[in-house]
């Protein structure tokens, strides 16, 4: 009795796992992914707006700033002279015994730190915690966004290279008409529909984004459709689902994958611009978008921590996944497998 041969995706999977690049940051992406699932549980970063230290409070690294007001403008303070306003104001007799309730809050509030990990910002927030939370966000956006944009890209392009005829015209029509308008502008013009939001810029990116993808999955199609493996599956008495999605897609996958990398660094970085515009995120969230646009105006005064954090979480994610995505498309490129 003769060995079952893998199947496709088996067999692309042993392929992979034989790339130490493509292992390494398959767990890196796992890392952020299982980071996001923390943050949204509540367990990491949940109280990212708390103010935890000084006004922009250094790293750790760097040491505490240095103080501008010393104890000689208390000394100045105390020996000024005292007035009496009792005549002036008839609260005035109440105004000390107000000052000591507020002294009295105050030590019972945690005291702020000098220095924090990575840095704090104008409000004295944990920008590590800021990062760590806005990871959820950013990629939340980049990777919903990307995969409904190739969702809709690749069943689109299946449709019209498969069937061609007036499915394919109509279907060209469409993307005719999306690519005719700048994409930033109809990103633009989505955003002022829709308003703001994770899920609204989800959406924008997801209903502007599927173009590229359409063409590449629609020359694909176009290409194996009329191959042999098609035509005995055909033969056979294969359905047309079946010819399409289980014969024709996974040789496909490749270029699908590519694409999907892309679209995920290129999402996180719209992202970026619309948050920066007021057009994103809301502004009880936080994301790396948001931190980037806190931080320009934050490098003036020489304080270019959050961009260094946000920079770095953003680095690390995009490059690992993009080498993650490639990886899978050498492990599922039919090319590359024809040479084992």
């Amino acid at each position: 009795m003769s060995a079952r041969s893998q199947g496709v995706w088996r067999a692309a999977w042993a392929r992979y796992r034989r790339d130490r690049v493509g292992m390494t940051c398959l767990a890196i992406v796992a890392l952020y992914l299982g980071l996001i699932l923390a943050v949204a549980a509540g367990g990491v970063a949940a109280d990212w707006q708390a103010e935890k230290g000084l006004s922009y409070a250094p790293p750790h690294f760097v040491g505490a700033a240095a103080k501008t007001a010393g104890p000689s403008a208390a000394a100045s303070t105390a020996q000024a002279p005292m007035v009496d306003l009792s005549d002036v104001d008839p609260l005035a007799p109440r105004y000390a015994e107000w000052a000591a309730r507020a002294a009295q809050l105050q030590t019972t509030e945690a005291p702020r730190l000098a220095t924090l990990p990575f840095g704090a910002d104008r409000l004295g927030r944990d920008v590590l915690d800021k990062a760590i939370q806005g990871s959820q966000v950013s990629i939340q956006v980049g990777v919903l966004g990307a995969l409904f944009a190739t969702l809709i890209g690749t069943v689109l392009g299946a449709f019209s290279g498969f069937f061609g005829g007036k499915v394919g015209d109509a279907l060209e029509w469409l993307y005719n008409v999306f690519t005719s308008i700048p994409s930033i502008l109809l990103i633009f013009a989505f955003a002022a529909v829709t308003g703001r939001g994770v899920g609204s810029v989800v959406l924008i990116l997801g209903l502007t984004g599927w173009t590229g993808i359409y063409r590449l999955v629609r020359a694909e199609f176009m290409k194996h459709a009329v191959r042999e493996y098609v035509r005995s599956a055909e033969a056979i008495g294969a359905s047309v689902w079946s010819r399409m999605f289980r014969h024709i897609l996974p040789n496909a996958s490749h270029v699908v994958l590519v694409q999907l990398s892309i679209h995920v660094v290129s999402f996180i970085k719209y992202e970026v611009i619309l948050s920066y515009l007021g057009l994103g995120v809301s502004v009880d969230q936080v994301s790396w978008g948001t931190m980037l646009a806190e931080a320009q105006s934050e490098l003036i005064l020489g304080h270019w921590w959050q961009l260094v954090a946000a920079t770095g979480f953003m680095a690390v994610f995009v490059t690992a996944f993009s080498l993650m995505t490639d990886a899978l498309r050498d492990a599922l490129d039919p090319k590359l497998r024809g040479l084992e």
